[in-house]
């Protein structure tokens, strides 16, 4: 995944090239796009909000204010608290450790970062199960000592760090390669110590990559459904995050209710396509005023 920096830099630096294709067939490819986006977008989006509120807005307030229902919201926001303050931990000391500094095993690391987006959510909470099951490898340890992973919160948790710790590192990574070491540098020439220089060099320059990682790292948490599916047991009141809970709805043929369960996860998505966006527009902004200083300076002299 590229930074959102990267990706502004370089199509503002693309030259616009004429297309020789004609009206018709851009206007067909248009069409098609907005036909596509259509039938398995909007569609889909707007079928979730109107089967929840098909019943009235009394019906769809009772299903999301029902005990189970808010007990799974609370779930997810705790999990979310959790597991996104620790990948962003973690993506700031990786992707400043690999774009920083020259080490043994940075090749791994960076392959380790990437590993939750090549295996299955299914297979990670499966990984868990066996380490710390009853019949896993610290299951007997963790029964003997009465603390409780699988089918329990802990599990939740470390099942939603696994599958987020990604994001923000991988947001990280190339922004922090592309600005380099010159200015952490020359702060520490003149006198400025590690953490001086990290609060008051490092961080402003990658603040909105950092943020766009948090968003996403966020919206995964919440929505994540196939590692947890596995560790939680399924538990109604107790385990069961916003995503388990709307299948168990569905499963009960509690049409209302899941549908109801379901638009605060699709608002969820909506709130963060726009915070997605302000960042693009936010970053987008700076580097056109960067470009202009820089342009002022070389016409200068």
């Amino acid at each position: 995944m590229e930074s959102i920096h990267l990706n502004v830099r370089s199509h503002r630096k693309r030259p616009h090239s004429s297309t020789t294709e004609p009206k018709t067939v851009q206007w067909l490819l248009i069409g098609a796009a907005m036909a596509y986006l259509t039938l398995f977008l909007m569609i889909p989006l707007g079928t979730v909000f109107y089967q929840a509120l098909e019943k009235g807005v009394g019906v769809y307030l009772a299903a999301i204010t029902d005990p189970d229902a808010l007990s799974a919201i609370r779930l997810t926001l705790l999990t979310a608290m959790i597991a996104v303050p620790a990948n962003l931990v973690f993506g700031i000391a990786a992707s400043w450790a690999i774009a920083k500094f020259d080490f043994k095993g940075k090749n791994l690391l960076i392959t380790l970062i990437d590993l939750p987006f090549s295996v299955s959510p299914v297979i990670s909470g499966l990984i868990f199960v066996l380490l710390f099951g009853l019949q896993g490898w610290f299951g007997p340890w963790l029964q003997e000592h009465d603390l409780e992973v699988i089918f329990a919160v802990p599990g939740i948790v470390l099942a939603t760090v696994f599958v987020t710790f990604p994001f923000v590192a991988r947001e990280l990574i190339p922004l922090m390669q592309e600005q380099g070491s010159e200015e952490e540098e020359a702060a520490i020439v003149l006198g400025a110590s590690g953490w001086k220089t990290f609060f008051w060099v490092t961080l402003p320059n990658m603040k909105w990559g950092l943020l766009y990682g948090v968003i996403l790292c966020n919206a995964r948490a919440m929505g994540e459904f196939g590692a947890v599916s596995v560790v939680s047991g399924h538990i109604r009141g107790s385990t069961n995050t916003m995503p388990l809970h709307v299948e168990i709805l569905y499963n009960e043929y509690n049409f209302a209710a899941a549908f109801a369960m379901a638009s605060l996860l699709a608002m969820l998505a909506l709130v963060t396509l726009v915070l997605k966006k302000i960042i693009e527009w936010k970053t987008a902004r700076d580097l056109s005023l960067l470009d202009d200083a820089e342009t002022a300076v070389e016409e200068n002299g």
